[in-house]
């Protein structure tokens, strides 16, 4: 009896037997457990606008991320819509996988330039500009009556270079931007608003990206700073999937109502 080969036979054969059942306990739970790539969420990025800042997005970031959705809420510059743009841009470049761009205020406008990515799959407009070429956030918000915003302002911030920094007076902060905030956050929101440029709130706007990417829009109906009939013109213009109009809502929805715009920040994601 060759025992030299009967030990090389079965130690085939327990190979053999490994390699099957690790083929088998793979292919149960291939069928048990769909493919990760087919329950990944896309990247959902917040793009805050004008005499804010990022944190306007934390109620409705605590949302998402408690849903398992990745989340990038850009610091945008406010300085002007094609860099600020080119700046968002730059962001979106080292996220992989599918996009959900999401703009609030003057940030409509940013996101509306910001597209050169395939990854970017849709864009919410949150109580947001969404421009056609050639247009100003200036022009848009004037078109219809019902902003209040310029009476409001402190008076601009000589810069440097010749331009000027806009933000909104303290005291007056509250019933203009945010008044279905209780008082005390709303003055927090006051103390740390970011000032734009008075050139970007009059710099014309690109191709815009709506034309060729889905959008879904969502604004309050007591919004003072884009009068609601504005921003139910540009939902209406750029074919909006649904827009939402939430009664009673500020210019601040999303700070008012973050259930309501993740909400509908997930059926952009879903779709």
């Amino acid at each position: 009896m060759n025992w030299f080969a009967i030990k090389n036979g079965i130690r085939l054969l327990l190979i053999v037997a490994l390699f099957l059942s690790t083929t088998i306990l793979t292919s149960l739970g291939t069928v048990m457990n769909p493919a990760s790539a087919q329950d990944s969420k896309p990247t959902i990025v917040l793009v805050h606008g004008a005499f804010a800042e990022s944190s306007s997005w934390n109620g409705v970031l605590a949302q998402l991320i408690r849903k398992g959705y990745p989340t990038v809420a850009v610091a945008n510059p406010l300085r002007e819509v094609k860099s600020d743009a080119d700046y968002v841009a730059s962001v979106l470049q080292g996220i992989e996988g599918p996009i959900v761009l999401v703009g609030h205020s003057y940030g409509g406008a940013v996101i509306t330039n910001a597209v050169d990515n395939e990854n970017v799959k849709a864009l919410v407009y949150v109580a947001a500009f969404a421009p056609e070429a050639g247009e100003t956030a200036v022009e848009l918000s004037g078109r219809y009556p019902g902003s209040t915003l310029g009476p409001t302002l402190a008076p601009p911030v000589e810069l440097p270079d010749g331009g000027k920094d806009l933000h909104i007076q303290q005291d007056k902060f509250h019933a203009q931007f945010a008044a279905d905030v209780p008082a005390n956050d709303a003055q927090l929101m006051a103390s740390t608003q970011r000032p734009i440029t008075e050139a970007a709130l009059n710099e014309a706007s690109g191709v815009p990206a709506w034309k060729s990417v889905p959008s879904w829009f969502i604004y309050g109906d007591r919004d003072l700073n884009i009068p609601a009939a504005a921003l139910s013109f540009m939902a209406e213009r750029a074919n909006s999937h649904e827009t939402v109009v939430v009664n009673g809502a500020s210019h601040v929805v999303m700070v008012s109502h973050p259930d309501a715009v993740a909400a509908i920040i997930e059926q952009a994601a879903r779709n």
